[in-house]
């Protein structure tokens, strides 16, 4: 049963979204770890083995260990929830790629909640289902600069003859466990990127938990050239 906490009336809480993979929980210790980076940053104290507890214990359900769903963690001072639901994309969105759209709420750069997962999440999702009916799949924002940050959900990548470029963390934004895979394993080169640069670049793409990688058609009324190389990225998540 929820508690009404700080967390309920003022979002100081923290959440991670964990793709699951015929049961098995993807980058879940490095899930944790930003989980308990944001719960410190909220000053909200938390036993990591308490939350591990709960999360193994919905993990023992033998009716999610077949195909692709997501695991979502809750967290307040007060209450700790676990959550299991269908991951929703399919081979047809990652064949198509998203259509993007710059947001005119701009992401600000100065604020701490910025870099954290909180429950703070209200511009994020408000936006996104505001793309969504005019069929967007992702609004993208611009930091208070006019410089791109990062989607409603996810981070920002671009290619430029098979170089992979992504905002500076500085720009405002969320940095994402994929994000931080791909910077850790390829040469990924971060660098301030306004909106009349876009069309200097073959490809975009985007990423978070849940999508792993997902290639962009559009931005706006840019057509990208490409998606092959951004495609190619994607199948060493998933085998859409």
């Amino acid at each position: 049963m929820l508690i009404k906490d700080e967390g309920y009336y003022f979002g100081i809480g923290a959440f991670e979204t964990i793709a699951l993979e015929e049961g098995v929980p993807q980058f879940l210790d490095q899930h944790y770890k930003r989980l308990l980076d944001t719960l410190k940053f909220l000053g909200i104290q938390r036993d990591l083995n308490e939350i591990r507890e709960q999360v193994n214990q919905v993990l023992e359900d033998e009716t999610i260990k077949k195909g692709r769903r997501v695991l979502k963690i809750t967290v307040s001072e007060k209450n700790i929830d676990i959550g299991i639901r269908d991951n929703r994309y399919c081979k047809e969105d990652y064949e198509k790629g998203f259509l993007t759209e710059f947001s005119k709420i701009r992401r600000n750069e100065t604020s701490p909640f910025t870099y954290h997962k909180t429950l703070n999440y209200g511009d994020c999702i408000t936006e996104k289902r505001n793309a969504q009916k005019k069929g967007i799949q992702e609004p993208v924002f611009l930091n208070t600069k006019g410089q791109i940050a990062e989607g409603a959900t996810t981070n920002v990548f671009f290619i430029k003859e098979k170089k992979i470029v992504t905002p500076a963390r500085v720009c405002g934004m969320l940095p994402g466990i994929i994000r931080e895979y791909l910077i850790q394993t390829f040469e990924v080169e971060e660098k301030i990127i306004l909106p009349k640069d876009v069309e200097q670049y073959d490809e975009m793409f985007l990423t978070n938990s849940i999508l792993g990688i997902m290639p962009v058609r559009k931005l706006g009324d840019y057509t990208f050239p490409s998606m092959e190389y951004g495609k190619k990225l994607k199948k060493k998540f998933i085998g859409l």
